[in-house]
């Protein structure tokens, strides 16, 4: 499954541009043949943009969620976008996974909340392992300071994920964290990892870009650079399935030796 990662910061603080900067990439992506594109955290308004971020909040079912499932539809594309979603008085940091044929698959809360700005604005979900199948290949979710956590990735691992796509925003000077760290979850986990950043300058936040597809042998499928840009590479289920029986990590553990990590 080719998928597409879309490295931008958006419009911050507008819905509407970045549902029209989503609805470009997403055509290109699929006249690229992809079947899945991926955007960075908090793509559908923006990340720094303080206490607009409970205003422009909304359900998992609300109006840009009807949007985009319609730009999927439109381009036969799956879309995995982020945004704030509102349930009630909590707002989450959340990614929600849409099929090429407009279906809401899965939504993922984001359980790991990083530093005070997103402690201040969001609630961490509860839930740590969201999956759904597109075109045979297992998908699972996590976002940004999530991936960092190897319990969450091995959690992953057990469950069957065959492809983690983690959109993110990384910012200066975590940058070896896309550089380093995400292609050796790929490996010690024995699976893909979509990490998706977003670009630029944001507020106090200096967005690192560097986004990355690993694969189950730690290399680097594509990388983008440090702007805006709109990088592609293959998931391969065969390839994946060789790796993993090649590197038995999961079925070499011994998990009566673990307790002392709860």
């Amino acid at each position: 499954m080719r998928t597409a990662l879309l490295q931008s910061s958006g419009r911050p603080g507008s819905t509407v541009e970045n549902l029209k900067v989503l609805d470009e990439a997403v055509g290109r992506a699929a006249a690229a043949g992809a079947g899945l594109l991926v955007t960075p955290e908090m793509f559908l308004t923006g990340y720094a943009i303080g206490d607009a971020i409970g205003r422009l909040a909304e359900p998992a079912d609300g109006e840009c969620a009807d949007a985009i499932a319609e730009i999927a539809t439109n381009h036969g594309l799956a879309i995995a976008y982020a945004y704030p979603e509102r349930d009630g008085d909590a707002v989450f940091n959340s990614a929600q996974l849409i099929s090429a044929d407009g279906t809401r698959l899965a939504n993922y809360r984001k359980t790991h909340l990083f530093g005070c700005f997103e402690r201040d604005h969001f609630t961490p979900g509860d839930r740590q392992i969201v999956q759904a199948e597109i075109d045979g290949v297992r998908v699972g979710i996590l976002i940004c300071y999530d991936v960092e956590f190897p319990e969450n990735v091995r959690a992953h691992a057990l469950a069957g994920t065959d492809l983690l796509v983690v959109p993110t925003a990384q910012m200066h000077p975590f940058q070896f964290v896309a550089e380093s760290m995400i292609p050796v979850r790929a490996f010690e986990n024995q699976m893909y990892v979509a990490y998706v950043n977003r670009a630029g300058q944001e507020g106090e936040f200096e967005f690192v870009g560097l986004s990355t597809l690993a694969g189950p042998d730690g290399i680097a499928r594509t990388r983008a650079g440090r702007g805006e840009d709109l990088v592609l590479a293959d998931v391969d289920p065969a390839f994946l399935a060789a790796s993993r029986e090649a590197n038995p990590y999961l079925l070499d553990r011994r998990p009566g030796l673990y307790g002392p990590l709860v």
